[in-house]
């Protein structure tokens, strides 16, 4: 099964492809009208003959025939953008990451996960068989009967979209599942106003980083510790492989971006090595109830608070869209996660991801840990 990040249009993506006529349109509309109750479903067709969308005497076509190489028109409603540049240079892929999942009509020359539909003389699963169509993953037949046991993949009758949806869906879900997750200790602030390290407390009989690390190897392929280049020294010898910023003075999202930037097709497990309260049944809720689908997974505290950046799940495909964003100026995790498509969890115990920063909220924070060490026993 090949990566998430190998991907062509999206990270979801597989393509329904066959003769002219073969019923590719209608497939797709119906699975559509299907899958859009649970995610987000975009379509792209690349036809094999010049189109226009723009009529013409139209402002936009006017415009356009002027010499506007890009143009953008919209309405209450929806909006669109018609390029004249080459084939393949409109950034297309930023625009398309914020759905679910791609359906793709045609393009059976590429490397994208297929659905093939077969014609009643079966001429599509014998270019399967000469492996003139790569990457299929399985059919949809008038007649399944009739193929089954010859092709190595799943076969569906044409109609039965319920079948389909559920086979597309989980493929997809597992191709995303299947991606390892990696963990992630944001370490690299200043701790200007606790006066010392806040990462090397300690608050349970080991410092933070070691205690953060340790909950989230429970349920990551592995734990790296992001810090500043400074603070290798300190931290070198503490078990677990570092991350040093390469996106310089950005706060979290320099660690996240740094993160990413050395496993770019993974998704991270992201906590802050300043939460003392921070419960390992949290972190598996978190992973247990993650939306792959989605550009992240994060808490939100109830009734109407802010989404949690610094214990969230951030997903493979979220990279580009940081990165644009951080381009634009924009830096703040939580802005991202309050602006994108994000699976939020509800958060009732807000106390459980409350972080500490000055000393006077350590000695808080360690009363209260006494007394709950107290009240619960050895």
């Amino acid at each position: 099964m090949s990566s998430p990040a190998a991907f062509t249009f999206h990270p979801c993506e597989v393509a329904f492809c066959g003769l002219s006529g073969s019923g590719k349109t209608t497939l797709i509309s119906r699975l559509t009208s299907l899958l859009r109750s649970r995610h987000s479903v975009g379509y792209y067709k690349h036809g094999c003959h010049r189109f226009d969308i723009d009529r013409k005497g139209k402002d936009s076509d006017v415009v356009r025939r002027a010499g506007a190489e890009t143009v953008m028109i919209s309405d209450p409603e929806k909006e669109a953008l018609i390029s004249s540049l080459p084939a393949g240079a409109f950034p297309a892929i930023p625009s398309l990451l914020h759905l679910d999942l791609l359906l793709i009509e045609g393009l059976k020359e590429l490397p994208i996960p297929k659905v093939l539909l077969v014609d009643a003389g079966h001429k599509i699963p014998d270019t399967l068989a000469n492996r003139a169509v790569t990457n299929v993953i399985a059919l949809a037949a008038p007649d399944p009967a009739a193929l089954e046991n010859t092709t190595g993949v799943p076969v569906f009758q044409r109609d039965d979209i319920e079948s389909i949806a559920s086979f597309v869906e989980r493929f997809l879900r597992d191709r995303l599942e299947t991606t390892a997750l990696q963990g992630l200790v944001l370490a690299g602030g200043h701790s200007r106003r606790m006066g010392q390290d806040k990462a090397l407390l300690t608050y349970h009989g080991e410092n933070q980083l070691v205690r953060t690390a340790n909950m989230l190897l429970k349920y990551c392929k592995q734990v790296y510790i992001s810090c500043r280049t400074d603070q290798t020294a300190a931290y070198h010898g503490l078990g677990y492989p570092l991350v040093t910023d390469s996106y310089l003075d950005l706060g979290p999202l320099g660690g996240l971006l740094s993160a990413q930037r050395l496993l770019p097709g993974n998704p991270w497990l992201v906590a802050a090595c300043d939460l003392p309260f921070l419960r390992e049944s949290l972190l598996e809720t978190l992973v247990e109830r993650r939306n792959p689908f989605s550009f992240a997974t994060a808490w939100k505290p109830e009734p109407a608070g802010k989404p949690e950046p610094l214990c969230t799940v951030y997903e493979a495909k979220s990279r580009i869209p940081l990165l644009m964003r951080h381009a634009a100026g924009e830096n703040s995790l939580r802005a991202f996660l309050e602006e994108l498509p994000v699976h939020y969890l509800s958060l009732k115990e807000t106390c459980t991801l409350e972080n500490v920063n000055d000393p006077e909220a350590r000695r808080r924070a360690e009363r209260r840990l006494s007394a709950e060490r107290r009240r619960d026993g050895p």
